[in-house]
């Protein structure tokens, strides 16, 4: 007996990758702006990180932007699409069970491939396995916010049309979600942020061919099993252009990317003080007046 509960067909999630392969280039503008924001974070980190991997490499997009950085000098690719690991990765494999020995990572990335997991806290354990001690674990998945203008225009129109909506848009983290797990999956240091990315596209079957050629539509294990009625989605996307079409009629769509970076624990990392515990008053370091509670200047 088990808890789990798989939200995704990961079957369907390799499929979809691999009928995206071939193209792939076409659409990848999000994977590679999200991978030269990773690539850039190196910059701002100590340390040397000769062995990387590269999780969820898709076509390799991350691999040409880290050579070199930060004292890398071998990338392991892997990636569980087998059409799209033929163009970019090393090895064949799943977040969620990985064939590397313990510690056999200086540090490990991924550019928008863990909010398809269905065990994220496993996989994070997995990947905090992987790394040497005081690794770096520096990771983007999209958030919560995204595709929220065609998740609301998707469940009108449908309800509007067939009398009843189903799941099309993929459940995704918030940010605290992800500073959540990565403490529960026993990372030392979590820092999450997020930012907003937003594209616009002609019309709604646009955007949905985008997203087809990218390989990220719908692999909920609870989606619907037949077609979509044409006159649903011709009425999302009349839906789409008047809620979120700007002047020249093209419509917005918005990515949330929620970035984690976090180190594998390590003897003398530094550590959060206990609560209570300061020994200076932050008022003095400021030079400021401490007033209790409820007390406003001047008052």
């Amino acid at each position: 007996m088990t808890d789990r509960i798989d939200i995704f067909d990961r079957r369907l999630v390799r499929a979809h990758r691999d009928r995206a392969a071939s193209r792939f280039a076409a659409h990848d503008f999000l994977f590679a702006a999200v991978a030269a924001r990773l690539a850039d974070r190196l910059d701002d980190v100590r340390g040397s990180f000769p062995r990387v991997l590269d999780l969820g490499c898709r076509t390799g997009l991350l691999r040409p932007l880290i050579a070199g950085k930060a004292g890398i000098a071998a990338i392991v690719g892997a990636e569980p699409s087998w059409a799209m690991a033929q163009i970019g990765a090393d090895v064949v494999a799943e977040a969620e069970l990985l064939p590397f020995a313990d510690g056999a990572f200086d540090a490990v990335m991924s550019v928008l491939d863990l909010h398809w997991a269905n065990d994220l806290p496993g996989a994070l354990a997995q990947i905090r396995r992987t790394l040497r001690p005081d690794g770096l674990f520096l990771a983007a998945i999209l958030g919560g916010d995204t595709l929220g203008e065609l998740r609301g225009v998707l469940l009108e129109a449908e309800e509007a049309v067939e009398g009843g909506a189903s799941p099309r848009v993929s459940p995704v983290a918030d940010g605290r979600d992800a500073g959540a797990l990565l403490q529960r999956a026993g990372f030392a240091l979590p820092v999450v942020d997020s930012e907003i990315i937003t594209v616009t596209y002609a019309d709604a079957f646009t955007l949905m061919r985008e997203l087809r050629g990218m390989g990220e539509t719908n692999a909920l294990r609870e989606r619907r099993r037949r077609p979509t009625h044409r006159a649903t989605l011709f009425e999302a996307a009349r839906l789409y252009r008047e809620r979120h079409g700007d002047p020249t009629g093209r419509i917005a769509a918005t990515f949330e990317v929620i970035t984690m970076t976090a180190w594998a624990p390590a003897p003398g990392q530094p550590r959060a003080l206990r609560p209570g515990s300061a020994t200076a008053r932050l008022a003095d370091a400021l030079g400021a007046v401490e007033r209790p509670a409820g007390d406003k200047a001047g008052r």
